[in-house]
């Protein structure tokens, strides 16, 4: 099967299994490539790149940055930056430092309700012991249903971890545009994941004007009308149409968001995406 998927999570960030898991499951999927895409972190990028070149799959170094833009959770898919250049390494630490200062007012939030929670617990669930890794809601979801306190992960959003619920803190996050740009000057291209998420398309047009090179079409919490609309859009705005399952794993027998390979594109996509990259 000559078909990648451009958009999976590891033990790097808020996947359950580690970068060199995921790329065999990939493999035995029969997929010929795929993306590590982590969130603002690419610290499980060279541990992919040597298991593919040993199984016989192809790895594009990739990253997931969070950003805001009126008011709205964006997220911006990175592929091709050089991890190693310092000042991209530094950027990305910036945004991992804002996430470990809204954990631990989430943490504080939860106490004020009764519920105590360490950081030591969080890390602990999250099995994090690079610095260069990303501790998210996902992990203080995990002590959350470890304790008791709640049935499911699902749970553990609604009532405290998603926006508007109880414990809820947004994150500090850079702009749309900053992380497009960003993902440039680290020798990058960018790609908008998942909007039909945001329930706004403007954000769309606003970004293909800031220098955005793709369009995440198909992604597993899409539907089959909004891939056609995404399809359609990205043709008309002369942007990489592009797809992944989001897959991070299996929780409670509940794959989120999708199982790998659950949409996938042609593999002459991923060379039109390093092409773009050598060419920025």
């Amino acid at each position: 099967m000559n078909r990648a998927d451009l958009h999976l999570h590891t033990t790097a960030s808020d996947g359950l299994l580690t970068p060199a898991e995921v790329v065999r499951l990939a493999h035995e999927a029969g997929l010929a490539g795929m993306a590590i895409t982590d969130h603002d972190t690419m610290a499980g990028v060279e541990e992919a790149l040597r298991e593919g070149a040993r199984v016989g799959i192809e790895v594009l170094a990739g990253v997931e940055i969070s950003t805001s833009w009126e008011g709205r959770d964006i997220h911006v898919l990175g592929y091709g930056p050089d991890w190693r250049q310092p000042l991209w390494q530094e950027r990305l630490a910036q945004l991992r430092e804002g996430r470990e200062r809204r954990n631990e007012r989430i943490l504080a939030r939860l106490g004020e309700l009764g519920l105590v929670v360490t950081m030591e617990e969080v890390r602990a669930a999250a099995g994090k012991a690079a610095a260069d890794e990303s501790v998210g809601r996902p992990h203080i979801a995990a002590v959350l249903l470890a304790k008791g306190v709640v049935a499911t992960m699902r749970e553990a959003f609604d009532r405290y971890l998603a926006e508007g619920a109880a414990a809820y803190v947004a994150v500090p996050k850079v702009t749309p545009q900053e992380a497009v740009a960003w993902i440039r000057e680290a020798g990058g291209v960018s790609v908008l994941a998942h909007p039909g998420l945001y329930g706004d398309d403007r954000v769309i047009e606003l970004l293909a004007g800031e220098g955005l090179t793709g369009l995440e079409v198909a992604h597993s919490d899409h539907t089959a009308e909004q891939e056609a609309r995404y399809a359609s859009l990205a043709a008309q705005l002369d942007l990489i149409a592009t797809a992944g399952s989001d897959f991070h794993g299996v929780r409670q027998g509940q794959v989120f968001h999708g199982e790998i390979g659950s949409r996938t594109v042609d593999m002459s996509v991923l060379t039109l995406l390093r092409q773009a990259g050598r060419r920025e």
